[in-house]
């Protein structure tokens, strides 16, 4: 599988875009006027304590307080809990927090819609192979390196690393990256955190509250950080100035990748190479065509996503079963890819169409299970439920896609759809109605969008006819090319 990763940097926005065997896979988007937080750790003020809720609100010096809850300032007090086959207690959080407390915490979800951010008092610092976390004991390691050897050889090395540095107390997680990495490139990550470690303790004994005191690396350095893998086979970045930063940083913490760095100079948007331009616009619409025929309706709410599966115009060759069977399997692909382009998160419920044989069944969930595998973001998926539904939830952060690049709709609300006009006509009835009651007048003026009042001088001329008749006054109509399909006025003259 060939994998390359382009960064489109600009002085209002950078994008990357994770491209797999031609197609885009991953859409990152970091806009200067409204950059991600999520790493960020803040020194904060706690200014509301929720006994109710088990949480508080800190004010971390943005537009709206964020949120913490009891279990994640529970967590960074006692350290990782081991697993238990009990319920977990969750400590009161007046117990924890006081109103006017200054408070060291770290984003983990940037704002969404009208939430606030999370946060967690629980600070983990990443580098390339490692995360450090302060003030715990725990060593992890990631689920993704799957070798046992490897597993105990990193596990045993971070170990004996840990036990020699006795100035710093903290824990680590080995992440997926570390897998084969030389000894000395882990210990001098671990040096490297250490330093970030103790410049950030120096910053939270000075600094005020609200205040940041680590803001995490621009997005085009992130990406070096977290996306870029062995199989990686070019990484394109179309301004100087940022491949010039990126070089320095893959020549001082991961030199194997050097080569694999380039700087685009070309005329052609470094973005229409592989037409990326073009996916993310199709991100953008509810509806995914399959190349069978069939297509996917994915619709994104406040609570969770739901997506549909429809043969549509694929017909199939052998029977029907056969028929929803490739269309579900082709679908599952599909799905997997969509949810890492669109950065879905959350609750996802998919509605397979209706698969009479168990084994078809197995497969097509089989197929969504291996795909997910590439995702970075972490997943969990159930069986298929007594409704035919397959429920999941994949991990959110940050905003999708389209919370993103879109905002809802003024006109309709965020609704998707729009009053008809002859629906409006009707309201534009009852309104002259109620209006005749109250109010003493001669004549009514009637202001419209265009297409409601062509309506009212057409098909409902004979309705304005017995409505003139009836209130025995004239009424008179006026576009207003500014009006929306659902406005309108009701004037008295």
């Amino acid at each position: 599988m060939s994998e390359e990763i382009l960064i489109n940097v600009t002085p209002v926005e950078t994008r990357v875009a994770l491209v797999e065997n031609g197609m885009l896979q991953e859409a990152y988007i970091e806009r200067t006027s409204r950059k991600g937080i999520v790493g960020n750790i803040y020194k904060g003020k706690v200014v509301r304590v929720l006994p109710g809720m088990e949480a508080a609100f800190v004010d971390i010096g943005l537009e709206r307080a964020a949120f913490i809850h009891a279990s994640d300032v529970a967590c960074s007090q006692s350290g990782p809990e081991e697993p238990s086959d009990g319920p977990k207690t969750v400590p009161d959080i007046r117990t924890l927090l006081r109103e006017g407390q200054s408070l060291v915490v770290q984003v983990t979800k940037d704002p969404i819609g009208t939430k606030g951010a999370r946060l967690t008092t629980q600070l983990s610092i990443p580098s390339r192979y490692l995360v450090f976390m302060p003030g715990v004991s725990h060593i992890g390691i990631s689920q993704r390196i799957e070798d046992d050897n490897e597993r105990t050889r990193l596990k045993t090395l971070i170990e004996e690393a840990a036990e020699k540095s006795d100035d710093v107390q903290g824990g680590y997680i080995i992440r997926t990256a570390a897998e084969a990495a030389a000894a000395e490139d882990l210990i001098a990550d671990m040096a490297y955190l250490h330093r970030l470690s103790q410049s950030i303790q120096d910053r939270i004994g000075s600094a005020p509250a609200p205040s940041v005191v680590y803001q995490d690396l621009p997005l085009f350095i992130r990406t070096i950080r977290d996306l870029i893998r062995p199989q990686t086979e070019k990484v394109r970045i179309d301004s100087r100035e940022s491949y010039q930063r990126v070089i320095e940083f893959v020549q001082e913490f991961v030199t194997e990748f050097a080569d694999k760095v380039e700087y685009y100079p070309g005329e052609r948007p470094i973005f229409d190479l592989y037409s990326v331009e073009d996916e993310i616009q199709k991100a953008l619409s509810r509806k995914v065509q399959l190349k069978s025929g069939g297509y996917v309706i994915i619709d994104q709410t406040e609570a969770m996503t739901t997506i549909d599966i429809n043969t549509g115009a694929f017909v199939g060759h052998r029977n029907l079963e056969e028929t929803i069977f490739k269309t579900n399997l082709e679908a599952a692909r599909a799905i997997s890819r969509q949810l890492r382009l669109r950065n879905l998160g959350g609750i996802i419920i998919i509605d397979f169409i209706d698969m009479d044989d168990p084994e078809h069944q197995r497969q097509v969930h089989r197929m969504l299970e291996k795909m997910l595998e590439r995702d970075h973001a972490k997943t969990k998926i159930t069986g298929v439920s007594e409704l035919g539904l397959v429920e999941m939830t994949r991990k959110r952060t940050t905003e999708s896609l389209g919370q993103v690049l879109c905002e809802p709709c003024p006109i309709c609300d965020g609704r998707g759809f729009l009053k008809t006009a002859e629906t409006v006509c009707y309201e534009i009835f009852r309104e002259i109605l109620r209006v005749n009651r109250a109010y003493e007048a001669e004549n009514y003026l009637v202001m419209a969008s265009q297409k409601v009042v062509d309506r009212l001088l057409d098909e409902e001329s004979d309705n304005v006819a017995d409505l003139e008749t009836f209130i025995s006054k004239t009424i008179r109509f006026q576009v207003e090319p500014f009006y929306s399909q659902e406005q309108y006025d009701v004037v008295l003259l």
